[in-house]
């Protein structure tokens, strides 16, 4: 039996935080045509204090999505160009000593951003893609013993391709669990691809975004999203899709505890956006995917495991009875 003892969102409430998402999606689409599935999902990931794993082939956009979603909301963006030869201390900072002070001070990595674009994850070793964990779980970086907070709100936008694998290396299923959610951009269609060669035909700057929120109006968003009502029926619902990840003939790993916290909280937030202070399953149902897929791992008789897990999510879930709430 689910606890209701917590407040819950009000209307009005949850009517700001999608106004809140529809400036930010129109402010992002100054740079970025159309592609709002995938916008709206780097939203929601902002959101419900997530982390977004953008895999996708050069050229489709992902550092401009990035760049443009820390512009409309006028916070701090750092980017990080993995590399097999970076270190640890090159994404969280150093120790050095200052001669001319006689001590030593302590110089911040591109990690204490609010907005980080961690570009090509998989091309740095697994020891330095290990020093995002704790910052993308804790909010937090540790450094020779000293433990600092990151700035508020704090999201990693980590970018894969999926189609050069010479030099890199893959990501740990304890890395790949700590993003809330998968997406891909893809190629424009044709109208779209016109519409953007159209725009920036004239040299204009595809970075020249004025704010459309502020980081204070995030943070109260975020807390509206914490308060959305999930019932003991959508639960069960979303606990079922999760239990049969666990039981597929599949999957030699199915989806972990944090990826049910993942699932819920990303429902509340896709609720909060429609200008709901409650969620359905058709919330659930959404996300299963973008959430689910890229923890999971296929038996090695499947072959291409990305799209193999993507497939076994969407057949889970159209397998999986939708509940009916009865008066």
């Amino acid at each position: 039996m689910a606890i209701d003892s917590q407040p819950t969102a009000s209307d009005a409430d949850v009517s700001s935080v999608q106004v809140l998402a529809s400036n930010i999606r129109e402010s992002v689409q100054r740079v970025i045509v159309g592609k709002s599935e995938t916008i709206d999902i780097a939203v929601l990931a902002l959101l419900c204090r997530g982390h977004v794993l953008l895999e996708d082939v050069p050229g489709t956009g992902k550092t401009t999505l990035a760049k443009a979603l820390a512009a409309s909301l006028d916070c701090q963006f750092g980017r990080i160009q993995f590399t097999p030869d970076l270190v640890p201390g090159d994404v969280l900072g150093v120790n050095f000593y200052n001669s001319s002070k006689g001590e030593f001070e302590f110089r911040p990595g591109p990690i204490f951003s609010q907005i980080l674009l961690a570009d090509e994850i998989n091309r740095a070793t697994p020891r330095t893609q290990s020093a995002l964990l704790e910052a993308m779980q804790e909010r937090q970086a540790s450094i020779d013993g000293v433990t600092s907070k990151l700035p508020e709100p704090f999201m990693v936008m980590a970018t894969l391709n999926p189609v050069e694998m010479e030099g890199t290396f893959p990501l740990p299923e304890a890395q790949l669990d700590r993003f809330m959610v998968r997406a891909s951009i893809g190629y424009p269609d044709r109208d779209e691809e016109s519409a953007l060669l159209d725009r920036f035909r004239a040299g204009e700057n595809p970075d020249a975004i004025s704010p459309s929120t502020t980081v204070g109006d995030v943070v109260k968003a975020r807390n509206t999203v914490d308060q959305v009502v999930v019932n003991d029926i959508v639960r069960e619902y979303l606990l079922d899709i999760v239990a049969a990840t666990r039981r597929s003939a599949s999957l030699r790993l199915g989806a972990s505890p944090r990826a049910s916290l993942a699932l819920q909280h990303a429902a509340q937030g896709r609720a909060a956006m429609h200008g709901r202070s409650y969620v359905l399953p058709d919330d659930v149902k959404n996300l299963a995917v973008p959430v689910l897929a890229h923890r999971l791992l296929a038996e090695s008789t499947i072959e291409l495991r990305g799209m193999a897990t993507v497939q076994i999510i969407a057949e889970i879930v159209e397998s999986t009875p939708v509940p009916i709430e009865r008066e």
